[in-house]
């Protein structure tokens, strides 16, 4: 045996060793959770962090939860990476809650479109929030955008039939802006046309986690939610293009 074939199958066999020594210990946090705590008995994920004996545990998707080798503690927060002053818990559920912005349903949408509309922005709103309608008006300011409106009613029943009316109107953008720009009165939902778009809207924002509205996905896939102001959009337009 060669002394080069010797140090492969050396490494071979600790490459192997380590893969089998992390299965077993992720065996270990997986059943010791189970036991202890019924609700960590589907968990998603397993995985090492930073910092030596603790791990990273991911359940529901995104939310995360840090635990010790032993599953003996469960520790809820924020991980700070004190160094680089970043916030690894925050980093890792907007990676996880990431949308691929070619992926979204944009027939579920209507679109508008002011200037060039070479920037793209996707946007999910309820007409009865309050924080959408500042936000609305801020947004006037925006040029050279292309907005794909995605009526997301959450806030009640009421939400549901002012969407549906916006989503039935003739002029869907101009119903929508005379609502929440100019405070005119949602079209009369005489003509009811097909609205399972709406349903499929909540449905899409209960898989993307989006709990509150309004909220903005860029084309980098990053979100913001809350009502931002339009220069913090352009800012977030110029980063995504970039």
């Amino acid at each position: 045996m060669t002394m080069k074939f010797f140090i492969q199958s050396v490494l071979t066999i600790a490459i192997a060793a380590a893969g089998l020594g992390a299965m077993a210990q992720e065996s270990v946090i997986r059943e010791n959770m189970a036991k202890r705590i019924p609700q960590f008995k589907a968990i998603d994920e397993v995985n090492k962090t930073p910092i030596p004996g603790v791990f990273e545990i991911r359940v529901n998707g995104t939310e995360i939860f840090y635990t010790d080798a032993q599953a003996n503690y469960l520790i809820q927060g924020s991980l700070i990476d004190t160094r680089q002053r970043r916030n690894l818990t925050e980093e890792r559920v907007e990676k996880l809650t990431a949308v691929k912005f070619e992926s979204l349903p944009l027939k579920d949408a209507f679109t508008i479109v002011r200037g060039n509309g070479q920037r793209k922005l996707a946007v999910f709103e309820d007409p009865n929030c309050g924080y959408c309608k500042r936000f609305e008006r801020d947004l006037q300011k925006v040029d050279n955008v292309t907005i794909h409106m995605f009526l997301y009613p959450i806030l009640g029943a009421d939400s549901t039939e002012k969407s549906k009316a916006i989503w039935c109107a003739k002029d869907r953008v101009l119903a929508w802006q005379d609502w929440m720009v100019r405070d005119q009165p949602v079209p009369a939902a005489a003509a009811m046309c097909d609205t399972s778009a709406l349903t499929r809207n909540v449905e899409l924002g209960r898989t993307y986690k989006i709990t509150g509205t309004p909220t903005l996905i860029f084309t980098n896939g990053s979100r913001v939610p809350g009502a931002i102001d339009a220069k913090q959009v352009e800012k977030l337009l110029a980063e995504s293009k970039g």
